[in-house]
């Protein structure tokens, strides 16, 4: 994020007017984000505020758009050459902007502060064939949520470590009445179902791609699919996931109509938040769970610790666009929304990606179970294929799945149309 999709605020286009700065101003910029799960749009207005304060010569518009408009947005504006300096990214887009010239490469513009201090696996977000396309500014991944309340009553004492454990407390909770449907996922036809498939591909050691070619047909990408399936067709999984984005997922948990919920770092606090949730104060946090019998088998690349926990890489960068006539002006704006001083300020949210703010208790006060679930579950991150043609990949994938769900094709038929459907 969801990054993948992270989509609070969906359904409307929210555009910012320029803001801060006197008049007179020397430099515009246009910069480009999300309605998103992670920083809200609140906070970007917030952190552009202060940046504008301290440099009076520079103005920033902002623009807001759903997740699932960004990346047209930003290929669009460059094909008519202009539109925007800054443009916020997934982690699946650095080889298809590289390969077209959408960002500018700014592996000389990082320093050796910035190489020591953030985390390795950040700088993936915004890497492809060795530079670097911008700086990550939301590292995330999904974590399984659940409600305590509700695993006490079933006389669950601890959270799944196992998907086919998760089935299983989900069946006992089912069984006693307690709620008829106690899983929700966001497996709607977008990017969102793309992320709950790769942390489950991970669990099963799948991978995407072998040789540039579709492997996720057989192994662990086949794996993850059916266990879908069988979720859903079993009723342990909320009939609506189908459609379900993750603000909708949010939603269902925090009314108290799920067990358990894949979702990003955002829902922790927005979920424990008594003006926003009927939940507050029962929400627990792990990482996604791994696979049963999976224990010494060889990881998949990027696959680190799968039969322990499972995780996506849904993380964001910053980046400058290859049309910009001020690039110097927006990369100063985009050390400062990066900079470890507004990270930390904006970390209830967004978790940051300094490795030393961790140690932080004005980060970590009140979130630390959150913080020991993202301790294991960042460092398990498995990238979605990394490709320029992962647009085509992705959609392929994403009918493959609403067929699959839906009886329409068995999972095995569903994924060998998505590779041939792939572009690859």
């Amino acid at each position: 994020m969801l990054k993948s999709t992270r989509n609070a605020l969906i359904g409307a286009t929210l555009i910012g007017a320029g803001f801060t700065g006197h008049a007179q101003a020397e430099t515009t910029l246009n910069a480009l984000f999300m309605a998103q799960a992670a920083y809200s749009e609140a906070d970007v207005r917030a952190m552009t505020d202060a940046f504008a304060k301290a440099n009076p010569d520079i103005k920033v518009n902002l623009e807001f758009v759903p997740y699932e408009g960004l990346h047209d947005k930003t290929v669009l504006a460059q094909g008519s050459g202009g539109g925007y300096d800054v443009v916020l990214f997934d982690v699946i887009w650095p080889a298809e902007y590289a390969a077209n010239n959408v960002l500018l490469d700014v592996t000389d513009r990082v320093t050796d502060e910035m190489n020591k201090g953030v985390l390795p696996g950040a700088w993936t977000t915004v890497e492809y064939d060795g530079k670097r396309y911008g700086m990550p500014w939301i590292l995330d991944t999904k974590y399984l949520f659940y409600n305590k309340e509700i695993l006490e009553k079933a006389g669950i004492k601890q959270p799944p470590k196992t998907w086919e454990e998760l089935a299983e407390q989900a069946k006992a909770i089912k069984d006693k009445g307690l709620l008829e449907s106690p899983i929700a996922w966001s497996w709607s036809q977008a990017e969102a179902a793309i992320c709950d498939y790769t942390t489950l591909v991970s669990a099963y050691g799948g991978k995407f791609l072998d040789g540039g070619k579709p492997a996720f047909t057989t192994g662990g990408g086949l794996d993850a699919l059916n266990y879908m399936v069988t979720s859903y067709t079993s009723g342990l999984t909320n009939p609506n996931s189908k459609e379900f984005l993750e603000e909708d997922v949010r939603k269902v948990f925090q009314n108290g109509e799920a067990a358990f919920a894949l979702n990003w770092t955002y829902m922790y606090n927005l979920a424990n938040d008594p003006k926003e949730s009927k939940v507050a104060g029962k929400v627990g946090v792990v990482p996604a769970p791994g696979a049963a019998g999976k224990v010494g088998v060889v990881p998949a690349p990027g696959a680190a610790g799968k039969s322990e926990v499972s995780a996506v890489n849904g993380s964001m960068g910053l980046g400058i666009t290859a049309t910009s006539k001020h690039p110097e002006e927006a990369w100063k704006y985009i050390v400062h929304m990066t900079s470890q001083e507004t990270q930390n300020a904006y970390a209830k949210l967004s978790l940051p990606i300094w490795a030393s703010s961790y140690e932080d208790p004005n980060v970590t006060k009140g979130q630390e179970e959150l913080i020991a679930a993202a301790k294991r579950g960042l460092a398990a991150m498995y990238p979605r294929p990394t490709t320029p043609k992962y647009q085509e990949l992705s959609t392929a994938l994403q009918q493959a799945i609403q067929e699959a769900l839906l009886g329409q094709s068995s999972a095995e038929d569903a994924l060998k149309s998505a590779a041939e459907n792939s572009g690859l």
